[in-house]
């Protein structure tokens, strides 16, 4: 068939070219950076971060912050934006600030985070070097970083988002110290390290827990009128008059409810645009939000799980099915191990040990896949896990029964 007789005007009948409600969605991405008179309920945040950047508009060293908070409580957003600020001001000093951010969940080891970090600070043209993804040792990844940030940089402003994924802190202390071991002369870093878990500084080695000087900053969770605000805010991803009035405080609602996380609000009302637009609506209504809702929660946990071995999983199916689908119910470690030796026999797998699955569990805790505890059975009677699931349990059953294995046991 050709392009002719497919679309009788060259077009392929396959897709669609018109855009009923959607006038840029790309406004609705998380990455996307709203105009500072945009971000909502962070003016006291934004000046605490901007109070600890100050000195490098003038070329010194700022002053190391963590930042911590819900996922989806502004805690990236606020720290971007107010680096790219000070970036725009240190210019008009004559000053080169450079702004590096990286993810730890994805960039977790230390040879992976100076790579990722000498890369995004690079300027060939000025350090006449390249960073090659792979082939070199973590101490040549570093001489490769300390002359990026000399010749490149004055300041380097280091974000390193989900810093509690880090498998090493050592490159905290390598970092931090890079001035006063004369490591970097002509330039400085500040760092920030954003985590949901508060207690992490308690996690660090005892030597970067006595060398890492910093400050800390807690942003609290947004509540359903801040997000309805941040909901308006970005209504002009959508055409004029496609909104229903109920859609933003209906989104703004649902997201409150699960400890005002404002990058759900946002995904709740993408997928609601989404839903409407696959359907052919004219616009979009609380029912597609409802439906957004269920998906975006759909779609996230997947993210969660992804990467994730077929053993972790029949261990999580397992906890699943003892919940009774109660999202509150707390398991014991012994009840779900049991379950899982029946999971493991219908989908022929190896039987772990219960130590074993103990670990998995854990691992799941760590992913914020599931909140496991220690619990006292009492004088002389040891202790106990429990763990319950964060997420509906007809969710987590429904994704984890994308996966085709997993599957067989419906």
């Amino acid at each position: 068939m050709t392009s002719d007789e497919a679309g009788g005007g060259g077009r392929d009948p396959l897709f669609r070219y018109d855009q009923p409600i959607f006038a840029n969605e790309d406004i609705l991405k998380i990455s996307h950076l709203p105009g500072p008179d945009k971000i909502v309920g962070r003016d006291e945040h934004m000046s605490k971060v901007a109070q600890a950047l100050n000195p490098a508009i003038f070329g010194r060293e700022p002053t190391h912050l963590f930042i911590f908070g819900k996922t989806g409580s502004g805690k990236t957003l606020t720290a971007r934006l107010v680096s790219e600020r000070l970036q725009t001001e240190a210019t008009r000093e004559d000053v080169e600030v450079k702004i590096a951010v990286i993810d730890c969940g994805e960039q977790h080891t230390e040879a992976s985070v100076i790579k990722t970090l000498a890369s995004q600070v690079n300027d060939p043209s000025k350090s006449g070097m390249t960073i090659p993804e792979r082939g070199l040792s973590t101490g040549d990844y570093y001489n490769r970083l300390w002359q990026v940030l000399d010749t490149c940089s004055d300041v380097a402003i280091v974000i390193l988002d989900e810093i509690d994924m880090l498998r090493d802190d050592e490159v905290l202390r390598k970092l931090s110290r890079a001035g006063e071991n004369q490591k970097i002369v002509d330039s400085r870093i500040g760092i920030i390290g954003i985590s949901n878990k508060i207690d992490y500084p308690e996690e660090l080695t005892e030597r970067v827990k006595s060398s890492f000087a910093h400050d800390e900053l807690v942003f609290p969770s947004y509540d359903a009128n801040q997000l309805r605000e941040i909901l308006e805010n970005r209504k002009d991803a959508f055409k004029p008059g496609v909104l229903t009035d109920d859609v933003i405080p209906l989104a703004s609602a649902l997201a409150a409810q699960e400890h005002g996380d404002a990058r759900k609000a946002i995904d709740i009302l993408r997928n609601a645009g989404r839903i409407a637009r696959n359907e052919s609506a004219e616009t979009v209504t609380d029912d597609h939000v409802r439906a957004a809702k269920e998906k975006s929660e759909a779609d996230r946990f997947s993210e969660l799980l992804e990467g994730t071995a077929t053993q972790s999983k029949a261990v999580l199916y397992s906890l699943v099915l003892q919940t009774g689908g109660r999202k509150t119910a707390e398991i014991t470690t012994n009840k779900i191990y049991r379950q899982y030796l029946t999971v493991a026999d219908d989908l022929d797998m190896d039987q772990l040990s219960e130590r074993r699955v103990q670990e998995l569990l854990q691992e799941l805790d760590f992913l914020n896949v599931i909140q496991s505890e220690v619990r006292g059975r009492g004088r002389g009677q040891g202790v106990h896990g429990t763990h319950r699931l964060l997420e509906d349990p007809d969710i987590v059953k429904r994704v984890l029964l994308r996966d085709s294995r997993i599957s067989t046991l419906e």
